[in-house]
């Protein structure tokens, strides 16, 4: 299949700049994917949709504030870092702006010399390895001098860096939010596990390649990109729970449906597991685990766009975006949201 048969024209206003006042506010639509037919909701219905019998897995992990603006050294030249990958020993891999001034050696400040940090090498792909110095912890440095890693198609800036967090996030480890889950309130959870519906969590680090483009015409020669990715045991136990006793496995967003579908046995069993999945869902993939997906509206021509097509069908797919796009849904990080079932 080529790229090109997963656009869509999608107006740049629809493109939500900042999250509704109220999480669960958001509007939902609903796909049948056997029958392609769609209908409106707000997301605070979801229990409509849901059934004692299912479970839920949702993606605990915690974003970043991974976003450092500082000044070289000497001279002050403005520059950023983005922090991508902890390669240990004070060592990250980061994406560094602007990137000819960021060479080997050169050294950086951030927050009048709280956190100082010097380039080492460049890496595959332009990033850099970058080692940092500073005193206490690093997270706790980085919570006071960090900056949430907005995608780059959000423009306005975040008033509440909470609203990019899930409710429930804990693993800090993410470049960029499950935003499918940032739809939850507590409140909507607790009612949730109150008619009985099973909640699990496992936790994948989503990577900024999930923003990346897919620029091959053929998307079989895309490469996918890693991420890190865990299954706890608890979790694996009330999968195959709800599947032996007849339960839908419902997953909260594509990072939750792709840690699912990498560990699963070809029956769908599941068992704990850890470890980097480059799993890479596009038409004709065969799921194993998932029955049902809720998940925001994605980018045209994306790796995220062609997972959905492969759980609901292309045709119906974008049929519905397109739809969406008539009753002028918010779309991507902070905009609406789907339940495909």
């Amino acid at each position: 299949m080529k790229t090109s048969d997963f656009y869509y024209d999608l107006p740049k206003e629809l493109i939500a700049q900042t999250p509704l006042e109220r999480r669960d506010g958001s509007r939902l639509l609903t796909l049948n994917r056997e029958t392609g037919e769609t209908q409106h909701h707000h997301f605070y219905e979801l229990p409509e949709f849901l059934t004692p019998k299912d479970c839920l897995i949702l993606n605990d992990s915690r974003v970043l504030p991974a976003r450092l603006l500082g000044q070289r050294l000497p001279g002050g030249g403005a520059s950023e870092l983005l922090l991508l990958i902890d390669r240990g020993d004070r060592v990250w891999e980061c994406l560094a702006r602007p990137g000819k001034k960021l060479r080997p050696g050169t050294k950086l400040s951030f927050g009048n010399g709280e956190l100082t940090a010097e380039v080492l090498e460049e890496v595959a792909g332009g990033n850099r390895l970058v080692r940092f110095d500073y005193e206490g912890i690093f997270l706790e440095v980085l919570e006071h001098l960090g900056k949430m890693p907005l995608p780059p198609y959000i423009k306005a800036e975040l008033q509440d860096q909470e609203r990019y967090q899930t409710v429930y996030s804990r693993v800090l480890g993410s470049a960029a939010a499950p935003t499918a889950g940032l739809h939850f309130t507590q409140e909507l959870l607790e009612k949730i596990a109150a008619m009985g519906v099973g909640i699990g969590y496992v936790t994948l680090h989503v990577g900024l390649g999930t923003f990346r483009p897919v620029k091959e015409d053929d998307i079989e020669s895309h490469e996918m990109h890693s991420e890190y990715c865990v299954i706890p045991p608890e979790t694996a136990d009330l999968i195959n729970r709800t599947r032996a006793g007849g339960g839908r496995v419902v997953c909260v967003g594509t990072t939750s449906c792709r840690t699912l579908e990498t560990w699963a046995a070809e029956d769908g069993t599941m068992r704990a597991s850890a470890g980097w999945t480059d799993i890479y869902i596009y038409p004709g993939y065969r799921f194993k685990v998932m029955d049902a997906l809720i998940t925001n509206f994605h980018l045209p021509e994306s790796t995220l766009v062609m997972l959905v097509s492969a759980f609901a069908g292309r045709e119906k797919i974008l049929s519905a975006y397109e739809e969406a796009v008539r009753e002028k849904y918010r779309f991507f990080s902070f905009g609406d949201a789907m339940f495909i079932g």
